[in-house]
């Protein structure tokens, strides 16, 4: 896919990875449809966006919450006469040990709101919006992309029995959607970050994130640029779909 004038929606567009992202799509001509929850970050996002030279609208959505995803979708096709790319980033992290105990006494465990909620985010969410993003694709008879963000903590990692849950089930269902929705001309795949240079990686002791960067082969985190080129692959390369890339500096090797 050519990005230069797609419309590609981008959730949890307001910061971080989505923000990047959406300026490095729009620095290929793309024009961007931006869902999160915030206001004011959205619109901070779009000003960056009309700063390299293209377009973009916000919507302020709830990605858990099914009637708002319905909604937000046909107002975006609307808008915009129809869909090309969804990219499903939105996603929150509510780390806590499965059960923590000492000298036989249970000390704390995990609660069921703290597994739910990030299960609703980056589960039930990419669900959501990418189920309404192919009914647009389907309805304005467009060859469109889906790009859902999953991590190397889908294969397990202490203390994120949430989001490691989550993200596994990310791929799973990547590769359903990609078998599924092709015979529309839909492509589908999943990219794997590592640990990536954010606001949240810069809040670290610096101990912590030193020791993160000696545990890659490249002997850094990772940069919000370097997954978006990593999503703009996807896109660009149609033969692609129904897999996922991981983009970790040689971290789960």
């Amino acid at each position: 896919m050519n990005l230069q004038d797609k419309v590609i929606v981008i959730t949890g567009g307001g910061q971080g990875l989505g923000r990047t992202m959406a300026v490095e799509f729009a620095k290929k001509g793309a024009k961007l449809a931006l869902i999160d929850l915030s206001e004011e970050m959205l619109a901070e996002t779009v000003s960056l966006v009309e700063q390299v030279g293209s377009s973009a609208k916000y919507y302020l959505a709830n990605v858990t919450n099914e009637e708002q995803v319905e909604q937000t979708f046909a107002q975006i096709a609307s808008d915009f006469n129809g869909i090309d790319g969804l990219v499903n980033n939105a996603g929150i992290l509510r780390d806590g040990m499965f059960v923590k105990a000492k000298d036989g006494e249970i000390t704390k465990k995990m609660s069921l709101a703290q597994f739910q909620s990030v299960i609703d985010v980056n589960l039930t969410g990419v669900f959501l919006c990418g189920r309404e993003a192919a009914v647009q694709m389907i309805k304005h008879d467009r060859q469109g992309v889906i790009v859902n963000m999953s991590s190397i903590a889908r294969g397990g990692n202490m203390g994120q029995t949430n989001y490691a849950a989550a993200k596994a089930g990310v791929v799973a269902m990547t590769v359903t959607w990609a078998r599924e929705l092709g015979r529309q001309g839909i492509r589908v795949g999943a990219i794997a970050p590592g640990v990536i240079k954010t606001a949240m990686t810069d809040a670290m002791k610096p101990e912590m994130r030193e020791r993160l960067e000696k545990m890659k082969p490249v002997g850094r985190l990772g940069t919000p640029e370097e997954i978006a080129h990593t999503a703009q692959y996807i896109f660009e390369n149609d033969f692609f779909t129904g897999r996922v890339v991981e983009c970790d500096g040689g971290l789960s090797m």
